[in-house]
């Protein structure tokens, strides 16, 4: 008899398909309350290529589509904002993301990693300008300011295919593009009580902040309006490789105080997988001479009913009244599961599931279908 569990994680897989344009936030701060459920833990490393087809531990809003190219965000009207998530999260690690960022007035292609608690890492392309990256840093949920961003070089972003890395540290982020380290933000050097800290689910797709929808400052700040008789827009990622510098199976906030310190790796260790963390000294990288323009005061800082919300860039500013909103953290992965190195959620060698005598023509098409992709074919 097929597991019950395979049943409920198939449909569970099958939800975030309908969070298309969703305003993103955290269903619950720890900051704010102690009960918070734990985050899904990557504990090792990953390498997922995207020209072999989609990964369960990525899940999808706004209809990416995939070939031997990898996998397209494309924005091709008003209101598209394809995205993959990811069901787990690191404690410190590694993203190394190849990718051409997608061309277009108005148009973003963006790499997030951000936290319950709303710590933020980011990397931007903006479609007007191929030749540099706007990386940036959020801490706690503070968009009272948005002076932290940087516009660093990243030649010919539109046509080739670049690696660029996110490596995040208690010491030090380092953003790079190829092999070059474009930007350093250390805690002294980062604002106060700014420096992100805590559990970081991953976040890559594009989306139009050149919208009419949207306020006049992020359309100026997008380089818009968007000009969609133009497109589509199409940003394609080859590939992410993930590694966690922390262990275990979960994370848990150990108090409201938001810092690294009070993270709780449950069966492993925060930090115990760093021992090939690099250190870059400030003084090696080039200073930043072309800072973000500033963009409108978003959200704020304080508790209330902005205190779960994200800022942008996610969904167009009218439509977040009526938006269905979409959960930062997931449902994670079932009891006796695993992810692969290659990103695939499979069951674990100790608890295999044996299903090949259930015809698939019996099942819904769905979950039919969610559990050829969890095998890479029907079992």
């Amino acid at each position: 008899m097929i597991s019950r569990t395979v049943f409920a994680w198939a449909a569970a897989a099958l939800l975030p398909c309908q969070y298309v344009t969703a305003q993103t936030y955290s269903s619950c701060n720890p900051l704010y309350s102690t009960g918070c459920p734990a985050d899904t833990a990557l504990g090792k490393a990953i390498n997922v290529d995207f020209t072999k087809g989609s990964v369960n531990s990525f899940t999808a809003s706004g209809s990416p589509t995939y070939d031997s190219s990898g996998v397209h965000f494309t924005v091709a009207k008003s209101g598209d904002a394809p995205q993959l998530a990811s069901v787990f999260y690191i404690m410190f690690g590694k993203v190394q993301v190849t990718m051409k960022a997608a061309p277009g007035a108005g148009i973003v292609s963006t790499l997030v990693l951000q936290s319950d608690d709303l710590d933020e890492i980011d990397m931007e392309w903006l479609g007007a300008d191929g030749t540099e990256v706007q990386t940036n840093y959020f801490g706690k949920g503070d968009v009272t300011t948005y002076n932290r961003g940087a516009f660093n070089p990243a030649a010919n972003n539109q046509n080739e295919f670049i690696t660029y890395t996110i490596e995040w540290t208690s010491e030090q982020i380092t953003w790079s593009v190829g092999s070059t380290v474009v930007r350093v933000l250390t805690p002294a050097t980062a604002d106060t009580n700014q420096y992100p800290q805590t559990p970081m689910q991953i976040k890559f797709g594009s989306w139009s902040g050149g919208d009419s929808s949207n306020a006049a400052g992020t359309i100026a700040w997008a380089r818009g309006p968007t000009d969609y008789s133009k497109g589509p827009f199409t940003m394609t990622v080859q590939s992410i490789a993930v590694t966690d510098y922390s262990t275990g199976t979960q994370y848990k906030y150990g108090d409201t105080s938001g810092s690294w310190g009070s993270i709780q790796a449950v069966g492993g260790t925060v930090n115990g997988n760093s021992g090939g963390a690099s250190s870059v000294a400030t003084a090696d990288v080039p200073a930043v001479t072309s800072a973000s323009p500033s963009i409108p005061a978003g959200l704020g800082d304080t508790h209330g009913s902005t205190s779960t919300l994200t800022g942008w860039p996610w969904v167009a500013s009218t439509t977040l009244s009526t938006a269905t909103q979409a959960v930062t953290s997931s449902a994670g992965i079932p009891s006796g599961w695993v992810i692969t190195s290659s990103g695939k959620i499979v069951p674990a060698s100790s608890a295999a599931v044996h299903i090949t005598s259930i015809n698939p023509l019996l099942l819904s098409g769905p979950i039919a279908l969610a559990i050829i992709a969890t095998f890479g074919r029907w079992p």
